[in-house]
């Protein structure tokens, strides 16, 4: 799809931070945009200010509506909604359900649901959500890191899979973002990711520029790509690294 004019377009979470850029932008090109988001209240404002429709609900189940809504195609799905999910190995196991839940298992059911339908048109578009920390780790968030992980992993499974019948699979993996979710990362947050914060609308203008090359690894913060080749050539180095971040926020009183 080379032009978004008309097309059905679906983005969770949208009721502020990436979600609501996303659907901004979507809605800039000319795309039909549903925003859904868990809080009513937030979709409604951010459709009304893009002339989108709200479906607010859960994000795993909310394909069917908004099928419904945009009059049965969904031609792009963004998997957007997330928890930040803090705490480490001793998490709460409702703690690590939750993250699980929502950053990986609400992408697979949305898949369920819209790939019948792509593969059988021989076209769709699925853009996840992921973060940095699926491409490395975030310190102090262990529930968030290995889910952000499995979140990678499942749309670099669906690109491999799929790409041949015409799907496209996207995954942004940005650092810090200025919203709700770089607040809640708290201290850790502060050292690692603040720095260097972008702007929401910075992330979707990256979606952007990876959707008109066709490229699956979209990196909003260039560096990312730097930090995973050193991820992946000299791990012990790496970790030693992240060691010492982990170190200085311990140092810091958290």
């Amino acid at each position: 799809m080379s032009t978004f004019q008309g097309a059905g377009v679906v983005v969770t979470g949208a009721g502020g931070g990436i979600g609501a850029a996303l659907a901004r932008r979507f809605a800039a090109e000319g795309a039909r945009v549903v925003v859904n988001d868990l809080d009513p209240a937030r979709a409604e404002r951010v459709a009304d200010a893009i002339g989108g429709t709200a479906v607010p609900g859960d994000a795993s189940a909310v394909v069917a509506e908004a099928r419904d809504a945009l009059g049965g195609t969904v031609d792009v799905y963004c998997a957007n909604a997330g928890l930040a999910s803090p705490g480490d190995a001793f998490a709460d196991e409702a703690v690590w359900s939750a993250a699980w839940d929502v950053n990986v298992m609400a992408h697979v059911r949305a898949a369920r649901a819209l790939l019948p339908d792509w593969l059988e048109r021989g076209e769709g578009r699925f853009v996840s959500t992921v973060s940095a920390a699926g491409l490395l780790t975030m310190i102090g968030a262990a529930p968030y890191s290995v889910s952000k992980h499995g979140a990678y992993a499942f749309a670099e499974w669906l690109s491999l899979t799929y790409r041949h019948r015409g799907l496209k699979v996207h995954a942004i993996c940005p650092q810090g973002v200025r919203t709700d979710m770089l607040t809640a990362a708290g201290s850790a947050g502060e050292l690692v990711l603040a720095p260097t914060a972008i702007e929401p609308d910075d992330v979707a203008e990256a979606l952007f520029a990876g959707m008109a090359e066709d490229r699956f690894l979209v990196l909003p913060h260039a560096e990312v790509a730097e930090y995973y080749r050193a991820r992946a050539a000299e791990p012990e180095r790496w970790l030693g690294g992240m060691n010492r971040v982990q170190r200085t926020w311990e140092g810091t009183g958290r």
